[in-house]
């Protein structure tokens, strides 16, 4: 259930809410808008009658949720998440752009990919230690510090995939950002320990999961306490062969509604080819999405994996100066 506080409830007013609520056996998520406090129960929604709330000093309104994700839902913060990480803000006005190379292959080529990225005005460096199907030369502590150093020369934010709870404490030591893989949306273990981390976390769709499925994904995140969450578009399955996959644009519209978590897309991986990239990158933040995710290697045709995917330096610049002309008809920056 959501309990909406009145504008202007104190403290205490707030206070006696939730301890009624912990005695009617609730798990309280707190959200503080800018006009309103809205807190979020996650426990026996059959057994309580909404009207015990109403009639509480300071509450404007209680209502039950009937969808299986209720912390991910717009409800529960209607103004929007913005994940502040640094000077970065990621669900705001700017959009904003992650990049970096597919596979790890050597310090020349991280430094190489990181240098190019952030002349273009990337703001994260994306870098898979774990990544399935591009497995880093050396999975280990000092393969992820040699992305932390090439991302900190330049002023970028680093962010790394984890596809198991064992690998958490590794990468959140080194990560700005920990993202979790299409492969793993529903690795529920994973997910619960990522919610007892304070770091931004972002969630790729699977490539058969549904929107709903996504969100409800995010809920085990978000249900620990981490409300750091953003979740990305990358492709889904379908039977046209001339791609990877099909990137759902139209979900980025639908998440935007559904749900307060900012929304990112990833045109690399749905399409699996560099004459694709831009134009579904444009498409999506033309719809709507926070940032985009993008495969960028300095010599493409050397990539240790996924080549065909990876953009070139003068073709990511190209595309960044493309969205810096679109983003302000929308209202943005990039």
């Amino acid at each position: 259930m959501f309990v909406v506080m009145q504008e202007g409830a104190d403290e205490a007013l707030i206070d006696a809410v939730i301890e009624r609520m912990v005695m009617k056996n609730f798990t309280v998520h707190r959200s503080t808008g800018v006009v309103h406090t809205v807190l979020g129960g996650i426990g026996p929604e059959d057994d309580f009658n909404p009207a015990e709330f109403e009639v509480m000093e300071g509450v404007k309104e209680c209502r039950r949720v009937t969808s299986p994700y209720k912390l991910a839902s717009r409800s529960f913060r209607p103004g929007g998440t913005v994940v502040r990480i640094g000077k970065v803000e990621i669900g705001g006005d700017r959009v904003a752009i992650m990049a970096g190379p597919f596979a790890i292959e050597g310090e020349s080529q991280v430094e190489q990919t990181a240098e190019l990225v952030a002349r273009a005005g990337a703001s994260v460096l994306c870098g898979g230690v774990f990544r399935p199907g591009a497995m880093a030369l050396n999975p280990d502590e000092p393969t992820l510090e040699l992305l932390r150093r090439a991302a900190e020369r330049r002023g970028l934010l680093l962010m790394s995939e984890v596809t198991d709870h064992t690998q958490i404490p590794l990468v959140s030591g080194h990560a700005d950002i920990l993202m979790v893989g299409a492969h793993n949306m529903q690795n529920f273990r994973l997910l619960a320990e990522l919610g007892k981390l304070r770091k931004p976390v972002l969630l790729q769709r699977g490539a058969s999961a549904t929107v709903e499925e996504l969100l409800v994904s995010a809920e085990y995140i978000l249900t620990g306490g981490n409300y750091d969450v953003m979740v990305c578009e990358r492709g889904i399955r379908s039977f046209e062969s001339s791609q990877r996959y099909i990137l759902d644009v139209s979900s980025i519209p639908a998440v935007k509604k559904l749900s307060h978590l900012p929304i990112l897309a990833d045109p690399s991986q749905a399409t699996g080819r560099r004459d694709k990239v831009a134009s579904m990158a444009r498409a999506a933040v033309a719809a709507g999405a926070d940032g985009l995710l993008v495969d960028v290697h300095a010599d493409p045709g050397a990539a240790g994996g996924d080549s065909a995917q990876s953009l070139q330096a003068d073709q990511f610049a190209e595309l960044v100066a493309q969205l810096r002309t679109i983003a302000p008809a929308l209202g943005r920056t990039v």
